[in-house]
């Protein structure tokens, strides 16, 4: 794989949502996972939340044994969550801020106030062999933050810019893009790996999958929702196909 290449990884959390909405066992994000992986994508992120939303503790198991691709586990930095993350030992956790009554990940993880309590957190988990990453917004504070206290990766917010392009502000949506570029630029000066996600659409990624800095792009929401009128796997498919031909 060229040092080009742009890592897609599918976040299947909004399957659970759907089956919990009945409560039984259909449909399984586990096999979601799988149609995923055959369809190309580079790893799967599952969001284990407090509340149990989404994700179960047993999906998380589940993903452990059955994937073949990287197994990214979302995860607020509390002492339970990162007891479950030291006992499956994932190829990588990302660290993401979390409250209760928000729909979804409003917002990256204030990492410049909590700089000392993150450092201690997420020591035990790299120490262990995860691939350590902190969601954060475009902001060259935060960005410096998470590098002195030792995560190899930064994911960075996508949200803002996707959701002025949904609205028609084109001119917020640019100016957004233009941070995340360089926030982009600066974090892997700093010698971080750049990760990007949250929001992207097939019309929103192209943009965003064009910054050379950017290796991995974290997507779920959008391509959950666009299964149900093509498919999972012709889903992943074009997402796979923009990715290319923005990076080509």
């Amino acid at each position: 794989m060229s040092d080009n290449h742009l890592r897609l990884g599918v976040n299947i959390d909004h399957v659970a949502t759907i089956r919990n909405a009945r409560g039984g066992a259909y449909p399984d994000p586990i096999r979601a996972a799988k149609l995923a992986e055959e369809a190309g994508a580079n790893g799967i992120t599952a969001h284990l939340r407090e509340d149990r939303r989404h994700i179960l503790d047993a999906d998380i198991e589940g993903l452990m044994e059955a994937l073949t691709v990287p197994l990214n586990f979302e995860m607020a930095a509390t002492d339970e969550m990162q007891k479950i993350a030291l006992r499956h030992k994932p190829h990588a956790v990302c660290i993401v801020p979390e409250k209760r009554e928000e729909r979804t990940t409003e917002g990256g993880l204030e990492v410049a106030r909590e700089e000392n309590k993150l450092a201690h957190f997420i020591a035990p988990l790299r120490d262990v062999g995860c691939r350590v990453s902190i969601f954060i917004a475009a902001d060259q504070r935060q960005i410096e933050a998470a590098h002195r206290i030792g995560a190899g990766v930064i994911e960075l917010h996508t949200g803002a810019y996707c959701d002025f392009h949904a609205e028609g502000k084109l001119d917020d949506a640019a100016r957004e893009l233009e941070a995340l570029r360089e926030m982009s630029a600066y974090a892997h000066s700093l010698g971080l790996e750049v990760h990007a996600g949250h929001g992207l659409t097939y019309d929103t990624v192209q943009p965003v999958a064009a910054f050379p800095e950017v290796r991995e792009l974290n997507i779920g929401h959008f391509l959950i929702g666009e299964a149900i009128f093509r498919g999972l796997t012709p889903a992943v498919h074009e997402m796979r196909r923009l990715m290319d031909e923005a990076r080509g």
